[in-house]
């Protein structure tokens, strides 16, 4: 028996929700009595929270001298037998698998002349694949009536239907072959955002140009299925994203959560591909300031019944980043800190290789500079700083973070730190090149607010600076602070009196009427 490394056995274990745990549980008392080892291998495995190899062999055999290669085949035949259990476990709410077993019982019974009693699973199996667009299956039982029809010499039938199959088995290879070429189209579009996710060059949008205007892609009525459909909606609705086309955005991505939920059946077998349509339409809604329809999307997105672990932290990722967003664009703070403690609590649950926490630090920061949680605030960002030191990556957001860091520290009053750090914040900026005219004006501000300053002087450097502001918010050299933080509000509440959750609440509102 071939070897099974423990730690290929711990992440399988792992990864098993509770409902497939206890399953494997039935699974093994059903199939061997004499389970005692693998058993306690299995609760050993799921018990440990870091892979731990000696630790294990000692909650199977004690002190005892072992072969290895006893240990070995124990661990082979657990990871065997965990995925027999997990064949089983889905082949009772997989059509894929009921369709595959079908087709095997078809083969066992033709072996055995029982011809008719194949007809039969054949006629289920075709409804059942017809109404799931699973198109190889059908070509797969159109031959298997012909395969029948030879054993039986039935001569009658194949006169009278050879046509028939001949049509579907043509019209299903076209519905494959369509799917397939907009499949392609997809692909192109995707490999062409991703290359170049912050700058489109020259070369880029040519690349999309040539997608978009495929043939494919003239008319919805090119597409030969459902699936076809969703897949047109797809490649419009990230194209027109990355043309800013945002009306149009809005509109594709509101069809295409409307196909996949008037196809209910497509959402049994897989969601990740409905999490990220409600995604992508959340994002259309808020770009538009369709508020309303954002917080009736996300309810959709929290709704979702994951089938795989990977829908379940892309459903948890994808709501709280939009959630937090919304929080944060209408000075809703309170609301998102109690979202916030939820979200945290569910990170605590997740697999961290799954779940990529750092994309959350800026929504994190923001949140709890909004409640005047700043030590909060300031922890977040010294845990996301720690995490890029030395990092080649999102420089733009490396810079931004120095810029908060200071106004953090201006918030807290701590004036003795605040001149170190505004020398070392110029000296890193100044190396990258990335020393802004608005960015320069934020650290003197700071600087000259730290000094000794009258309440008028003071106003009167905070209306300068929302002058300058002003002035160079759209110039190209403005900085990276813009969009994540909003420093205009900032630098109003400050000259006002009133707290940061209050202008931003009340820039909400006007442009909600506006």
């Amino acid at each position: 028996m071939a070897k099974t490394p423990s730690n290929k056995l711990f992440k399988l274990i792992k990864s098993l929700s509770g409902s497939e745990k206890r399953y494997f549980k039935l699974f093994i008392t059903t199939k061997d009595k004499g389970h005692n080892k693998y058993a306690q291998l299995f609760d050993a495995i799921d018990a440990q929270i870091e892979f731990d190899e000696e630790a294990l062999r000692h909650s199977i055999y004690g002190s005892k001298t072992i072969e290895t290669r006893k240990y070995s085949e124990l661990k082979s035949y657990l990871y065997d037998l965990i995925l027999r259990s997990l064949q089983s476990y889905d082949e009772k709410s997989s059509v894929d698998y009921k369709l595959k077993n079908m087709l095997l019982g078809v083969r066992t019974l033709f072996k055995r002349s029982l011809f008719e009693d194949c007809k039969d699973i054949l006629k289920k199996a075709k409804k059942a694949a017809s109404g799931y667009e699973d198109f190889n299956t059908l070509i797969e039982i159109l031959d298997w009536e012909k395969k029948i029809a030879y054993a039986q010499t039935d001569i009658a039938f194949l006169d009278k239907e050879l046509d028939r199959i001949s049509g579907e088995e043509k019209k299903y290879l076209e519905q494959l072959n369509n799917i397939s070429a907009y499949r392609s189209v997809f692909f192109k579009i995707l490999v062409s955002l991703r290359k170049e996710v912050y700058s489109k060059s020259d070369q880029q949008k040519k690349e999309l140009e040539r997608a978009i205007r495929s043939p494919l892609m003239k008319n919805i009525d090119s597409a030969l299925s459902i699936k076809a459909k969703i897949l047109f909606y797809r490649i419009e609705s990230i194209y027109f994203f990355s043309s800013s086309a945002f009306n149009k955005f809005y509109e594709s991505s509101k069809v295409l959560s409307s196909l996949m939920e008037n196809n209910s059946w497509m959402l049994k077998e897989d969601v990740s591909e409905y999490i990220s349509a409600l995604s992508n339409h959340i994002v259309s809604c808020g770009i538009l300031g369709k508020y309303a329809e954002v917080r009736e999307t996300l309810d959709k997105l929290k709704k979702i019944r994951p089938i795989t672990k990977d829908d379940s932290v892309k459903i948890s990722r994808q709501y709280y980043m939009n959630k937090f967003r919304l929080c944060i664009n209408s000075g809703e703070f309170a609301e998102g800190r109690e979202e916030l403690k939820k979200h945290l609590k569910e990170i605590e649950k997740a697999d961290r290789k799954l779940f990529n926490k750092n994309s959350f630090y800026f929504q994190y920061f923001c949140i709890y500079f909004g409640s005047k949680d700043y030590n909060s605030a300031l922890k977040v960002l010294n845990e996301w700083m720690d995490v890029m030191t030395g990092s080649v990556e999102r420089k733009d957001l490396q810079s931004l973070a120095r810029i908060l860091n200071l106004i953090i520290h201006y918030e807290l009053g701590n004036t003795i730190l605040l001149d170190s750090l505004l020398r070392s914040t110029y000296r890193y900026l100044n190396k990258e090149n990335r020393l802004s005219e608005i960015e320069k004006r934020i650290m003197n501000y700071i600087k000259e607010a730290g000094q000794s300053q009258s309440r008028k002087e003071n106003r009167k450097a905070l209306e300068k600076l929302k002058a300058d502001f002003e002035d160079l918010s759209n110039t190209p050299t403005s900085g990276g602070i813009f969009g994540i933080f909003d420093l205009e509000a900032w630098i109003e509440s400050k000259i006002s009196g009133k707290s940061f959750a209050e202008v931003v609440q009340q820039k909400f509102q006007n442009s909600i009427s506006g």
